[in-house]
């Protein structure tokens, strides 16, 4: 299965079958408990937090927030990258990152080809600019003879010589090779907020909650240690480091160090007329919106409503309204999935307009007659709708993975692997979680982040038990880096529609993202060292793991 996953010999999804054939055949399990492994409490998280996100996107919410904050940063270089990706990285952590990537990347190009107008289409009239910007009102001439050649050129009232022809030509070349390289610098902080915002949140990417699973899976009493309010407070500020961190190193290394320059201090006439027409591009689209209506304000107050109901579960430092309503004999029967799937079913129940009936200025326009068929307001969400949508190949992915695991617990393959890295035992823990995240951050260049997930940590758990190491120690810091797959353009579906786009080069996204890499793998190890380790009690082998030295450790 690692080979099919890692070669995509067939479909993932395809791959992911393989258990329900090869373990009865292996009398590894039976069929029925394989079977099981593919409609878990985390598919169902999956499937609720997609529903949400689909109808988040389908009424265009997302979209929405995008452009609001947009007009509140600018268009200033520095700011621009940072404005879309604070955006880009917010929405990752609901919906899809390929969808947040989809919908950004067209809106950044928009914007940049207003900063990239000629000068004559931005300049009031009358206007001559006394900066070397007149290169842009300079248009190419066909090639004359030597003797034309050493004539003067006028334009615009100005006679120009051929050596200051030339100089202004090597101008605008570059001109247009610093706004090349910005629309790369831009494309990037797109895509790769996008996978940076997507560890924020249990929900946000699939590795998350592969790695929950494996949880619930591996140590089934685990108490819940991992739930969507334990995740936030350690992966959240980790997603916020690294994305000011990415912000810095993409605005050096695409921008430069004039930092005063990058956040549009001093910039000429020319320049601020440009950056009100990338403006108002922004401003004209979010017009087209209008103003809220039913279906949006309603998705929004479900949205948090779905937000509050899960931070207030189970928040670890009190007790939740789960465990305080909902339990019997101090066992809580709700999860997160309970909570979403909820939401999720009111989105098929509740219109996406105002019945005409609660609505008095509706009701005196539509004439009583009984004979007049109502008709039928469709809801939020609507099965087609989310049937188009949702990804079942990830669904069946991960029941495929879960599957997996339970089959090398079964077989004591994921027993005899940990016993194998037993040598690693004699360098410290930091060291230990350090390489493993360096590995896991370079396989998921080339491999899918699931797959990656999926194959590395039973291992890693096993491994764990064997030094009487903290499991979360070392699977924690390694969900995060299968995420961060930055150097090439078939790593992750957005670095992918980045590419597309036609200003990027393979070099340009590796040069950027081995550095971004080697960034990433600092701070989640910064993260885990420090905040995690209390948050997760970190310190000591827990009780949970069921290791068979758990004594001894």
């Amino acid at each position: 299965m690692a080979l099919f996953w890692c070669l995509e010999v067939l479909p993932l999804g395809v791959t992911a079958l393989f258990p329900v054939v090869l373990f009865p055949l292996m009398n590894i399990m039976d069929s029925t408990k394989v079977c099981m492994e593919y409609l878990k409490d985390t598919n169902m998280l999956f499937i609720g937090g997609l529903m949400v996100a689909i109808a988040v996107e389908h009424w265009n919410l997302h979209k929405r927030i995008a452009l609001r904050v947009l007009l509140i940063v600018g268009v200033r270089p520095a700011l621009l990258i940072m404005g879309f990706m604070s955006v880009t990285a917010f929405l990752s952590m609901w919906i899809s990152n390929t969808a947040t990537t989809a919908m950004m990347i067209p809106i950044a190009q928009a914007v940049l080809q207003q900063l990239n107008r000629p000068e004559q289409d931005t300049s009031p009239v009358g206007h001559v600019a006394e900066s070397i910007n007149k290169a842009f009102e300079l248009q190419e001439v066909p090639e004359k003879s030597n003797a034309s050649q050493e004539t003067q050129k006028q334009d615009n009232g100005h006679v120009l010589t051929v050596e200051e022809e030339e100089k202004l030509k090597d101008v605008k070349q570059l001109e247009e090779e610093k706004h090349q390289t910005f629309c790369k610098g831009m494309s990037l902080s797109v895509c790769y907020a996008a996978s940076i915002g997507g560890i924020a949140t249990l929900t946000g990417t699939s590795p998350n909650l592969v790695m929950k699973g494996q949880m619930d899976e591996l140590f089934p009493a685990n108490n819940n240690v991992v739930n969507f309010a334990s995740w936030f407070m350690f992966a959240f500020p980790t997603s916020l480091l690294l994305l000011a961190v990415s912000w810095i190193w993409l605005q050096i290394m695409f921008l430069g160090f004039d930092f005063r320059k990058n956040f549009g201090c001093g910039a000429n006439a020319t320049v601020k007329a440009k950056q009100k027409m990338a403006y108002g591009i922004i401003k004209d689209e979010h017009k087209k919106l209008g103003p809220m209506r039913f279906s949006e304000i309603s998705v929004t107050v479900l949205f948090l409503l779905l937000v509050v109901l899960w931070f207030t579960r189970d928040p670890g430092f009190m007790p939740g309204w789960a465990t305080t309503v909902f339990n019997k004999n101090g066992k809580s029967y709700v999860t997160d999935a309970t909570v979403v799937i909820f939401i999720s079913l009111l989105m098929f129940i509740i219109p996406s307009e105002i019945p005409t009936y609660l609505c008095r200025n509706r009701a005196q326009q539509v004439q009583q007659d009984s004979t007049r068929q109502i008709p039928v307001l469709p809801a939020l969400l609507d099965w087609k709708t989310v049937n188009q949508k949702m990804p079942w190949n990830i669904v069946i992915l991960l029941g495929g993975g879960f599957a997996l695991a339970k089959g090398s617990e079964e077989s004591g393959l994921s027993v005899w692997l940990g016993s194998k890295l037993t040598p690693l035992q004699n360098i410290s823990p930091p060291a230990i979680a350090l390489l493993l995240c360096l590995l896991v951050a370079t396989f998921t260049e080339c491999t899918s982040n699931v797959a990656t997930t999926t194959l590395f940590l039973p291992i890693l758990a096993s491994m764990a038990q064997a030094i009487c190491l903290n499991p979360l120690y070392v699977m924690l810091p390694c969900t995060l880096s299968a995420s961060l797959a930055f150097m090439l353009p078939v790593a992750t579906p957005p670095n992918a529609i980045a590419f597309s786009y036609g200003q990027l080069k393979v070099i340009d996204m590796a040069k950027a993202g081995s550095v971004l890499n080697v960034l990433g793998v600092l701070t989640i190890m910064l993260a885990i060292n420090t905040w995690g380790y209390p948050l997760f009690d970190l310190s000591h082998f827990p009780v949970w793991a069921n290791s068979t030295s758990a004594a001894s450790c």
